[in-house]
């Protein structure tokens, strides 16, 4: 028998055919598109957000720095957490006049620098949480000051001062208007001048600088009051470099001082804002844009195979053409590339609008960001160019695959049905789901128990992840009847074709689901771990704080400018007050590492604040003892009587540890006297004033007291002990807003992909639609039918993923917590917020696909093929 041979395929084929089915398919492959979009545009904004604000902070330190040739300084600088660019001691002001004399120096000037709080004109501070609010000394020589003055002229009178134009507006302030500069003490000051930074910005960045006189700055802001600088600024005559000056400037320092390029010091800048905030900042919006794409893998994934189910028929009669497995294959993924290409290509320009969007809602919950135009780099382009093709092209592989597979036979035969849940690969499916999930659990728990280990939690969490994708299926069909029995009571038939319809294909419900269930596992573990961190900070604050008032800074991110401690001894000779005291925070490298210290009248402190048992005498403490928890002591190896050496900025010393106490509250984990630490500190601030009212005085009245005491001191904000603790975990709340509203997007692409599955269903079963208003099924219980099944489909993704991530939660919250000391808590009302929440979307995710399913043709319908 002579074979018939096959038909020569033609070069292009494979090309044509993917271009012919993109034509007659472009609805289906709509929701993909978005996906694709939306994944691509979030990771594109991403990036360009961080080129862009890597751009605005050089180009903001290089405009402070620009004139300065060389920086001299302390040589010594101290590192410790919540210190970025850590702590240096100040030089002698009058160093300034010997560097004038070095051959080659043009002018030198002193900087003074420290914290300082405007006051606007209506009483409250000027700044928004984190970008530092600033003060120092009107610097005279134009080269070597940043700011120019705008209006007004330059401070030259004790109480005079310049503002920035950015703090100016802000605060509602004009030349000759007066106000108050907390320093943290109260300074009296009248606005004389204006200025701009650089040529005509109202500012650096978003913080804010108040310039005074020299003797000012001197008197506020630096520990001796007068003959300090931070640092002294020198500029080059012409023609000598900044190496070159440095190398002049050396021989003249004394020792413990240095001299660096100014380009050397814009650099350091630079880098402690690249190296930690940005790069932190970067990184977590990476991982939320990862998320995003995660989800989008999902969606695009069951778009192509439900896709690719529905034209086995049309494949099938492609290889009976002579169509080879590979040009079917290559025809579905050219698609996928096709369609990757394009909504990749869109949501680069939607990236720039993403990058702007979230330079708005951080500047909303009140962290500004420098402002400046859009910096996209290549790699903005390249890569999310690149992500986004590859994720449409990899979600795509499988279903690809299959449709090459299909034999040319199926032409003459129905769809196969899902069997995703019966049989023996449901078996297979299960018990591999199975071991994964309960292997992930097990090491998830042993990462948040034993250790803690928060890479071996990770691990875990991904492991499970895995295995409630791989059981999706399997779950799917019980976790849909077990969520729609209620609808065979409460809608009748209706409800029963619902709850039979998401059932009916459990591959493909669970694949819908599973996208939105990584979205909210993700939003109910920040939940969960934001709740914890709250009833951690109230548990410590409840435990350790004994006073009745407590008096703080009234903005995060003051530039440490902080509170007076001077309030303290005006408060505690008030007649409702029995004890005020102060409570500060220093920097200090002790055992070779940097330290942060409390600094308070350990006497005074225990009646404020409960320290736990007491090993050895808080009032011995004197000037050369330290108080340390038992905790960290036990770590050392230290015990009462132990001497151990402290280094600060401008020296070290011998100190004895004289008592051992609980630690975990309020106080951390060093205490020392303010006779100790006087002649160390740089500006004299309290970040706590702990007040106990007398006996029998009421709250109200003794609130009313301090407060009109505090007014004269810049009005600190007062709060009672459950609005402090409250208000120590407000960064909590503005967290999870960001949080919440950066997952908004993984959910919408989850939402998408729901709505996508049921339009695709909705025309797949086109012909059964019709059969069912054929025998008596209206218009408005097919919308029901259809909506039901989307909601039962979002129920099945928003139930698992709250389980989920409670349990995640729990595990973050237990493997971040290394002291034991932390309180888990589960915010039940929040997580049925979400719960209802997904309900809803999955609700308005079914809108369109059954509006579309009620207009159809009842005739056109049963003729459908």
């Amino acid at each position: 028998m002579t074979a018939v041979p096959r038909p020569r395929a033609v070069p292009n084929a494979t090309l044509r055919i993917a271009r012919r089915s993109l034509r007659a398919h472009r609805r289906r492959l709509a929701g993909t598109f978005l996906a694709v979009l939306l994944g691509v545009a979030f990771l594109s904004g991403t990036m360009v957000l961080g080129d862009t604000l890597r751009a605005n902070f050089d180009t903001l330190f290089a405009d402070a720095e620009r004139g300065t040739d060389a920086v001299v300084r302390s040589a010594d600088v101290l590192d410790a957490e919540n210190t970025p660019g850590g702590v240096r001691a100040p030089v002698d002001a009058a160093l300034a006049d010997r560097l004038r004399t070095v051959a080659g120096v043009s002018a030198a000037e002193p900087s003074v620098q420290g914290g300082g709080q405007l006051v606007g004109k209506d009483g409250r501070p000027v700044g928004g949480q984190g970008p530092p609010t600033l003060a120092g000394n009107w610097i005279a020589d134009a080269g070597l000051n940043p700011y120019r003055l705008a209006e007004g002229r330059a401070p030259a009178a004790p109480g005079e001062a310049v503002l920035n134009r950015g703090a100016a507006r802000a605060g509602g302030l004009r030349i000759g208007d007066t106000t108050v500069l907390r320093t943290p003490d109260p300074v009296r000051i009248t606005v004389v001048g204006i200025a701009t930074f650089g040529a005509g910005a109202d500012g650096m960045g978003p913080s804010t600088f108040t310039a005074l006189t020299l003797a000012d700055a001197q008197r506020h802001l630096t520990p001796k009051g007068e003959g300090q600088a931070s640092s002294i600024r020198v500029r080059a005559a012409g023609g000598l470099s900044q190496r070159q000056l440095v190398d002049r400037l050396r021989p003249v320092l004394p020792p413990g001082v240095e001299a660096v390029t100014g380009a050397d010091a814009t650099a350091e800048s630079t880098a402690q804002v690249s190296g930690r905030f940005l790069t932190m900042f970067t990184t977590l919006l990476l991982v939320f844009a990862g998320i995003a794409l995660l989800v989008a893998t999902f969606t695009i994934h069951n778009t192509f195979a439900i896709v690719v189910a529905q034209r086995t028929r049309e494949n099938a009669l492609l290889r009976a053409l002579g169509a080879s497995r590979r040009q079917v294959l290559g025809a579905t993924l050219g698609e996928a590339l096709a369609v990757g290409v394009l909504a990749s290509a869109a949501g680069l320009l939607g990236g720039i609008g993403i990058a702007a969007g979230l330079k708005a809602l951080f500047a909303a919950v009140g962290f500004s960001l420098p402002t400046g135009g859009m910096v996209i780099g290549a790699a903005a382009v390249a890569l999310p160019l690149l992500v986004g093709t590859a994720v449409a092209v990899g979600s795509a592989l499988l279903p690809a695959v299959r449709a090459g597979r299909t034999a040319p036979l199926a032409a003459l035969r129905d769809t196969a049905v899902d069997d995703a849940a019966t049989g023996r690969r449901a078996g297979l499916r299960a018990a591999f789901g199975a071991v994964l999930a309960a292997g992930g659990a097990g090491l998830t728990v042993a990462g948040a128990v034993d250790g803690p280990s928060v890479p071996l939690t990770a691990a875990g969490a991904v492991a499970v992840l895995t295995g409630m994708v791989v059981l999706g299926p399997v779950a799917a069909v019980l976790a849909v009847r077990a969520l729609g029995a209620p609808l065979a009571r409460l809608r009748g038939v209706t409800g029963v074709l619902a709850r039979r319809n998401a059932a009916r294909n459990p591959r493909r419900t669970a694949a819908a689901a599973t996208a939105l269930m990584v979205g909210v596992a993700v939003v109910g573990m920040f939940t969960v771990f934001g709740a914890s961190i709250r009833a951690t900070m109230d548990d410590t604050v409840a435990r350790s704080f004994a006073g009745d008032l407590a008096v703080t800074a009234p903005a995060f991110g003051a530039g440490g400018s902080g509170v007076s401690p001077a309030l303290a001894d005006a408060l505690d000779g008030l007649p409702e007050v029995r004890r005020a005291v102060a409570l500060g925070r220093g920097v200090a490298r002790i055992d070779g590492h940097g330290r942060t210290l409390d600094i308070a009248d350990p006497a005074r402190l225990e009646s404020v604040v409960a320290l736990g048992r007491v090993d050895g005498s808080l009032g011995a403490l004197g000037t050369d003892g330290l108080a340390v928890s038992r905790g960290e002591a036990a770590g050392h190896g230290w015990q009462v009587g132990t001497t151990v050496t402290v280094a600060f900025a401008d020296g070290s010393g011998p100190f004895t540890v004289r008592a051992l106490f609980d630690g975990g509250g309020v106080a951390g984990d060093y205490l020392m006297t303010p006779q100790a630490w006087a002649p160390h500190r740089g500006q004299d601030s309290a970040g706590l004033i702990a007040v106990a009212l007398r006996p029998g005085v009421a709250l109200a009245d003794g609130r009313a007291a301090v407060e009109r005491t505090a007014a004269s001191y810049g009005s600190p904000k007062v709060q009672t002990r459950d609005e402090y603790a409250a208000g120590a975990a407000g960064g909590v709340d503005m967290m999870l807003s960001v949080v919440y509203a950066l997952l908004a997007l993984a959910v919408l692409i989850a939402l998408l992909g729901i709505a996508n599955t049921l339009s695709l269903a909705v025309h797949e079963r086109t012909r059964e639609l019709g059969l069912l208003r054929a025998v008596g099924q209206t218009r408005g219980a097919l919308r029901a039918m259809v909506r039901w099944e989307s909601v039962l489909v979002a129920a099945f993704g928003t139930v698992g993923g709250l389980g989920l991530g409670t349990f995640l939660g729990w595990a973050l919250v237990r493997a971040s917590d290394e002291a034991g000391t932390g309180s888990f808590a589960v915010p039940v009302g929040r997580l049925v917020v979400v719960l209802v929440a997904g309900l809803v979307a999955g609700a308005v995710a079914g809108l369109r696909p059954a509006a579309r399913a009620a207009r159809s043709d009842v005739l056109a319908a049963i003729a459908a093929d």
